[in-house]
């Protein structure tokens, strides 16, 4: 719900349990009020009254107060909004018109020295607390100059005046993605952001906020930021000289310049999410994943399917008769998605050749994938494939035509990674080709899934030729965008997963577009608990894939651990299966038949329910809950097992205290308030032991 002031300068926002306000001033300054519990418009307009705070020297009373600061005026804050144009830098700002339509507010402004229009906007349903908020910039004059965006940030946050605050973030790299990290804030800029042209390893664009640091899993304020852009992006958190902070977040990593718009043209911002939560990071968690699941994730009702993948199995040795032998093996487990990776098309046979040459090689696959595709449906299982559609090999035969459709600077060596190099999908023809390519192999084939990869980082950013070659960092990623809409129009009954060397591409925009992500190339089961702890902060478990491969780990660590241990990891998210059956013993088949069972039966809770952190994984007991309507399910682990101790009772969230619940596996009944303030007993012992609790709620 929307609601104006009288004077038609204070808006306030309101969400199921929260509120945000803003206040228009008479000099056409936009200054944040309120951020936080619901409060009522009078309420608002009040704090719009208020004396703004006194001068200091060398300070401006606007800094960390306005709602979008601009590059120009009486400003020292880092700006949202930077252009360049006509010899003129920054922005003067006239408030122009606030329109309302339904639950979106939209504030426009002027500066006509740039013939420039930025609109603000603004959405909160009521039945959600999440704020989503973006920009958009247009180029208003006629035979004016092109104008330069330099920096066009989606939005800047405002937190209310505390005594401190603790900064949560999620950090990683290659196989050790999304680990959870907090500490102090202290004053200064504090700067998170990828320069690599796809989301990145290192960082997903989130930050949570607690006072004081006197936040828990259960209780206590939190604030939280997620932006949703697959390319370089930058989240600058900002504790200025007063001890307010700000936060603001875009596209791009810096200011080197973002695009150009000539009269006529606009750019709208990605979306940068906030969420304002009284129930701590559990709390703030589950409302994301709500979020999430009614208005980003595309389907996000249906449930996700359990997969078989054969990359550990097979690496570059494919064969249509080995995918066979594979697929029956993976239909007697009860898998219902059987997926082919790398190495069924072009002359790939390593990873130094193929990439770009979408077509299946006619020595492995002689009929082409449809024969595979029709006997894993036969098998009663879905059909996937992998590509990625964003690079080339120069041993391809698309390389060998067309060398100039790569990112390159003139004169300089093509740098390659993984013996790769990355298209410029900012390009038309490249964008028409990839469209006919995957429009025909998902045409010519009964694909039910594909994994769309992108195992590469940006380094040679150059478009020789083109007049303004840095608007390919934006450009190729709105290009993604474009291609994964039109196929998914084309073909609606195609799912898609997002992956990037594992979890390099997971944001919120790339989840508007995709079913579910790869979390990370690491599936080694107590390596993933701390990643999944970290992934589980954002984004539901429902996105989250996960799998069970080989012990030992022969890709990562060579640690062993059971069957059992792997398989509780990955039911965690969305289950997997990524080892080589054919070397898997008939005791390991019939275990593993069971374990996959039992995920179908407890999936809808995992995928749908919420999610209770109850006990973190820092190497003894950890485990987390999800509740979904009468049903509970508990996944525990225990690392390790010192001095013979047995691990302590755990306690149960989110539950009835004056209710019953039933253990469905022993049939014991236990009272809500005995889970929830005495616990159970895991009935784990040793190192590396799992166990899966099931409970239901009796009438």
């Amino acid at each position: 719900m929307i609601e104006t002031g009288d004077e038609g300068r204070t808006w306030l926002l309101g969400g199921a349990t929260g509120s945000y306000a803003l206040h228009l001033t008479d000099r056409d300054e936009l200054l944040h009020l309120h951020w936080g519990p619901r409060i009522s418009l009078a309420a608002a307009e009040a704090l719009a009254a208020l004396p703004p705070a006194p001068e200091r020297p060398f300070e401006s009373s606007l800094d960390g107060r306005e709602e979008y600061p601009v590059e120009g005026g009486p400003r020292f804050v880092r700006p949202a909004l930077s252009v360049r144009g006509g010899g003129v830098r920054g922005t003067q700002w006239v408030f122009a018109d606030a329109v309302v339509e339904g639950d979106e507010l939209r504030l426009r402004f002027t500066d006509a020295v740039h013939a420039l229009c930025l609109t603000l906007h603004y959405r909160m349903r009521d039945d959600s607390d999440v704020i989503e908020r973006w920009a958009t910039v247009a180029h208003t004059g006629r035979g004016r100059p092109s104008l330069e965006l330099l920096r066009a940030d989606a939005a800047a946050w405002t937190l209310p005046a505390r005594d401190g605050w603790r900064l949560s973030r999620l950090h990683g790299r290659w196989a050790a993605e999304s680990r959870l990290v907090r500490a102090e804030l202290t004053y200064g800029e504090h700067i998170l952001s990828s320069r690599r042209g796809h989301t990145g390893h290192q960082h997903l664009p989130w930050v949570a906020l607690d006072a004081d640091g006197a936040a828990t899993e259960q209780h206590g304020e939190v604030y939280g930021c997620a932006l949703g852009w697959s390319g370089s992006w930058r989240i600058a958190v900002q504790q200025l000289p007063d001890g307010l902070v700000q936060i603001t977040g875009g596209a791009g990593h810096d200011e080197s310049g973002l695009l150009r718009l000539a009269p006529g043209e606009s750019y709208t911002t990605p979306l940068f999410a906030g969420l304002w939560s009284a129930g701590g990071f559990g709390g703030a968690s589950r409302a994301w994943h709500a979020w999430q699941l009614a208005r980003v994730i595309p389907d996000a009702e249906a449930l996700r399917p359990v997969l078989y993948n054969s990359w550990e199995a097979t690496g570059f040795d494919v064969s249509e008769p080995q995918q066979r032998a594979l697929a029956e093996r993976a239909a007697g487990l009860g898998v219902e998605l059987f997926v082919v990776d790398d190495a069924w098309f072009g002359r790939r046979t390593s990873d130094r050749a193929g990439l770009g040459d979408w077509t299946p090689n006619p020595a492995r696959f002689p009929g082409g994938l449809k024969p595979l595709a029709e006997e894993v449906h036969r098998l009663g299982m879905r059909f996937g494939i992998w590509v990625e559609p964003e690079m080339v090999n120069a041993d391809s035969d698309l390389y060998r035509a067309h060398p100039e459709w790569v990112q390159h600077h003139p004169g300089r060596t093509r740098t390659e990674f993984r013996n790769q190099l990355v298209l410029n999908l900012a390009r038309p023809d490249v964008r028409a080709y990839l469209w006919e390519q995957l429009d025909t192999l998902l045409s010519g084939a009964p694909v039910d899934y594909v994994k769309w990869d992108f195992n590469r980082c940006f380094t040679d950013a150059g478009w020789p030729g083109e007049e303004y070659p840095q608007k390919l960092w934006v450009e190729h990623v709105e290009a993604l965008y474009g291609l994964l809409d039109q196929l998914r129009a084309a073909h609606p009954g195609v799912a898609f997963e997002s992956c990037s060397g594992g979890g390099g591409r997971i944001d919120l925009g790339i989840l508007s577009r995709t079913d579910q992500v790869w979390t990370s190339d690491n599936t080694d089961p107590l390596d993933r608990l701390a990643i999944q702890e970290g992934f589980g902060q954002i984004h539901p478990a429902r996105v989250m894939a996960a799998w069970v491969t080989d012990s030992p780990n022969t890709q990562l660590n060579g640690r062993v651990s059971s069957l059992g241990f792997r398989f509780v990891s990955a039911m965690a998210g969305v289950l997997g299966v990524g080892g080589d059956l054919t070397e898997w013993s008939e005791e390991e088949l019939a275990e593993a038949r069971g374990w996959v069972a039992l995920y179908k039966e407890i999936r809808p809770v995992v995928q749908r329910g919420a999610l209770y952190r109850l006990r973190p994984p820092r190497g003894g007991l950890s485990a987390v809950q999800y509740v979904y309507g009468q049903d509970v399910v508990v996944l525990m682990y225990l690392e390790a097992q010192r001095y013979g101790e047995r691990p302590p009772a755990l306690r149960l969230r989110g539950l009835d205290p004056s209710a019953r619940y039933m253990c469905l596996d022993t049939g014991a009944v236990y009272e809500g308030s005995v889970l929830l303030h005495q616990g159970v007993d895991t009935g784990l012992r040793g190192d590396l032991d799992a166990r899966v609790l099931r409970l239901r709620r009796t009438p």
